[in-house]
Formats: structure tokens, sequence, C-alpha cells
């Protein structure tokens, strides 16, 4: 009966050796005294202890630093250039089995190959061409990093460039072009400013210029009508009247005071009155003698 209990618990604790649980973001590789013997997926799985071995991968995606270095460039300048590379290992058995066993640490060759890749494409362009066509380099640095590691079972999922920094003494000098520019463009925008504000202050001294002249011309229009009827009104009705209107005045301020008048003999009143004015007397027509 003891040794009943003994079987048990030993093969209880052989099973409880062979036991390993796979995560969802790994899979792994079981080798059976040194050769694959099998695929293991996320969840339980069991291996004979002291026989079987298993190597988990990691397929979730991750990043390495392709590490500074200076790299000179087409136009004889040292370069410091940094590039980031994002990647994984494809979930299937094929492509960790190659993770493992075609590639010797493919996190450290990759970032080697990162590096190598950078020097080849940065040394045929100019510092100034480094600089503006980041997203070519990016684009040329991933094509080759997906040939390259195709049979690795990677995934490349992106590259990035974090730095392309020249030496000090050139960095300087670009700053004060770019500071230069600057304040180029910065005074161009306020000669610009100034002119059209100037041009809109002179627009509005013409309209306002405008105005008045209007206003004048419209003036001297009225007064020109004013005028033209006083003189219509005087040629209707004050022509053939003012003589008698001035008789009849001069009779009104004669008589105000009681003033007498003494009118000769064989004068008509009208006549007196007249020259009372400031008129010649009427004239008649004297008879003419019979023939």
């Amino acid at each position: 009966m003891n040794h009943i209990i003994a079987i048990a618990i030993l093969v209880f604790a052989i099973f409880l050796m062979g036991v390993r649980i796979v995560r969802p973001t790994h899979r792994g590789l079981i080798e059976r005294l040194g050769k694959y013997n099998r695929f293991a997926t996320a969840g339980f799985n069991w291996i004979i202890p002291f026989i079987e071995v298993i190597y988990q991968v990691n397929i979730t995606e991750q990043m390495v630093d392709a590490e500074p270095q200076e790299i000179i460039t087409n136009d004889n300048l040292n370069a410091k250039v940094d590039a980031q590379v994002y990647f994984k290992v494809k979930p299937d058995e094929d492509s960790v089995k190659s993770s493992i066993y075609n590639v010797n640490n493919y996190q450290w060759q990759i970032v080697n190959l990162a590096r190598t890749t950078l020097r080849n494409i940065i040394g045929t362009l100019s510092l100034k061409s480094a600089n503006s066509e980041r997203g070519r380099i990016n684009s040329e640095l991933l094509k080759t990093l997906m040939s390259e590691t195709g049979h690795w079972g990677l995934e490349i999922v992106r590259t990035e460039l974090k730095e392309i920094d020249p030496p000090k003494d050139v960095q300087e000098t670009m700053n004060k072009v770019v500071k230069a520019e600057n304040e180029k463009i910065a005074a161009i925008d306020f000669a610009t400013a100034t002119e059209t504000a100037a041009d809109g202050q002179k627009r509005a001294e013409i309209k306002k210029a405008e105005g008045i002249k209007q206003a004048r011309i419209l003036e001297a229009e009225g007064e020109a009508t004013a005028i033209k009827l006083v003189n219509e009104a005087a040629e209707e009705y004050f022509v053939g009247n003012a003589q008698v209107l001035r008789k009849l005045e001069a009779v009104e301020k004669s008589l105000q005071n009681n003033a007498k008048i003494v009118v000769p003999a064989n004068t008509e009143l009208v006549n007196v009155i007249g020259e009372m004015a400031g008129f010649l007397p009427l004239k008649h027509n004297e008879d003419k003698p019979a023939k």
C-alpha cells in the first residue's frame, strides 16, 4: 500500500514538472532530445520532464533601437544618425521555427542590418538631402529589412528615423541661416501689412475727397437751380411791373408822414409820383394839328 502511494505521488510530481502554460502573447517550440517535436499554442501544454524542452517566442510587436552612429554623407560631413525598427514574429508554426532555427538572436541581427543599411543609403546623399528626404530613407530602410528578414519568420512593421544631426559647427550655421530666413519673411510680412494699411488709408481719403467733391457739386447745382428759378420769376413777373412798384413804394413813403405833394397844372399825378420815384415822366402824344 505504501509503495502504491509513493508511486502515485511520484507520477503526480512528474506530471506537475511537465506542465507548461503558454500565454496568448507567445508561441512555443517543443524539442525532444534536442530535436524539434511539436508546436505549442497558447494555453495548457505538457512536456516530458528531462526529455523535452519548450522554447517560448514572443509574437507581439517589438521595437529595437539601431543606436546612434556617425555616417559620412556624400558632401563629406559627419552626420549623427539614429533609427528605430518595429517588428514582430509571425504567429504561425513555420515563422516561429524560422525565428529560432534560421537566425541567431534576430533582435541583434536587425540592429546591425539597420545600421549597415542606413550607412549605405545616407552615404549617397548630401546632408541637406538626407534631412529633407526622411520619408525616402524610411521607405528604403523598410524595403531592405523586409527583404533580408523574410526567411527569419519576421514581419517588419515600420521604421522611423529618430535623428539626423549634423556636426555642431554646421548646425550653428544652419540655425543662423534659418533665423535670417525667418527674419526676412517677417520683414516682408510687415512691409506688406504696412503697404496694405497705407493703401487702405489712401482709398479712404480718395473716397472722402470724392464725397466732398460730390457734395459741392450738388450744392452748386442747387444754387444754380435756385438762381435760375429766381431769374425766371423775375423775368416773368418783374418786367413791366417794377416801375409801377417803385412808384407805389414812393407814394407809400411820401404819405407815411402826411407829406404834401404839389401837382403843377396840366401834369398827371402819376408823372409826379414817377419823378419822386426816380423815373422819367410818361409822355403823352400831343394833338396833331389838323390839316
